[in-house]
């Protein structure tokens, strides 16, 4: 009978960059533009390997899938905030709130099995080579992938699921930029332990079987790569893998940070600079690191200008 003359939330209040006020034209500026090098330089990743041949391999499919990922991710965020920057009244509605969150948790949770799979590709690579055509063939490559997205849709359909089914009364003022799990569970009306008991351990799963798969494919790297004769090919098999291990890093810094503390400890400011890294800045380094370090796809990429102004 107390919750007849409570009103169930419709939409969401973004108060995240309410406390900047004067800074948000900036703001809108800066974030813009390092959207807009986002797409560009993930799309100049994705068209070099589709267009040189030479870089038709296990490696740079499952790269040019992670710059899409990255294109797909920060298309779910920050054109609506962007929006937002400018607006008077920053909403978004109760069914568009579970739509971001699921789209994100999707692309998110992929990316981490992802990082996994290419994890498995240098591992492959390093300590199988003679056999890496074979066990790494197309249909490997697109199986593992599939499973990556169809583990990522599994966990973000739970989630989302979970979240979404928690009654939502009083407050609708989200101190975020985004629907993010924990700044929409502190305005459930009702919390329902079980549920964030489930939510918990997905997020933790999901963080943990990966980074387990990755510490297992890294000890077979080392110990092969310690048995290499000379120094030159030591350098080489490492210089391979350290972009990846720096992106591994990152995300997994990132994310556990966010998703695998205690709600007691949660900071609403902290987490939107965090979050700003990851959906910002590390959709633009995470490419750059594997390409720019690679002088394989630079002499690619070098390749396909030459061309292209001979066309022209």
């Amino acid at each position: 009978m107390e919750r007849v003359n409570e009103t169930v939330v419709r939409e969401f209040i973004f108060l995240s960059f309410s406390s900047v006020a004067r800074l948000q034209q900036l703001l809108f500026v800066i974030f813009l533009l390092l959207y807009l090098f986002t797409l560009g330089i993930n799309a100049i990743i994705i068209s070099t390997i589709l267009l040189d041949r030479a870089l038709h391999i296990p490696m740079y499919f499952f790269l040019a899938i992670l710059s899409c990922s990255e294109i797909c991710y920060t298309f779910v965020i920050v054109p609506k905030m962007l929006v937002d920057l400018l607006a008077q009244r920053k909403t978004i509605s109760f069914l568009g709130c579970a739509i971001q969150m699921f789209s994100f948790l999707f692309l998110g949770c992929s990316h981490s099995f992802l990082l996994a799979v290419m994890g498995y590709d240098r591992y492959v690579a390093i300590c199988n080579p003679l056999r890496y055509s074979v066990l790494m063939g197309h249909g490997m490559c697109m199986g593992l992938v599939a499973a990556a997205c169809a583990c990522g849709f599994t966990v973000a359909q739970i989630i989302t699921s979970l979240v979404f089914h928690l009654p939502f009364y009083s407050s609708n003022q989200l101190h975020h930029f985004f629907c993010d799990i924990s700044p929409v569970l502190r305005l459930a009306s009702h919390h329902n332990h079980f549920s964030q008991i489930v939510i918990f351990m997905l997020c933790t799963l999901v963080l943990a079987i990966p980074l387990l798969l990755i510490l297992v494919s890294y000890v077979h790297i080392i110990s092969a790569i310690l048995q290499f004769p000379s120094t030159l090919g030591r350098y080489k098999a490492y210089s391979t893998c350290v972009s990846h291990l720096i992106i591994v890093t990152v995300h997994y810094g990132c994310a556990s940070f966010i998703y695998l503390r205690p709600q007691s400890n949660y900071s609403s400011s902290q987490d939107a600079l965090i979050s700003v890294s990851y959906t910002i800045i590390t959709p633009l380094f995470n490419p750059m690191i594997y390409s720019l370090r690679n002088k394989e796809f630079k002499s690619a990429l070098c390749r396909i200008v030459r061309r292209t102004i001979s066309l022209s």
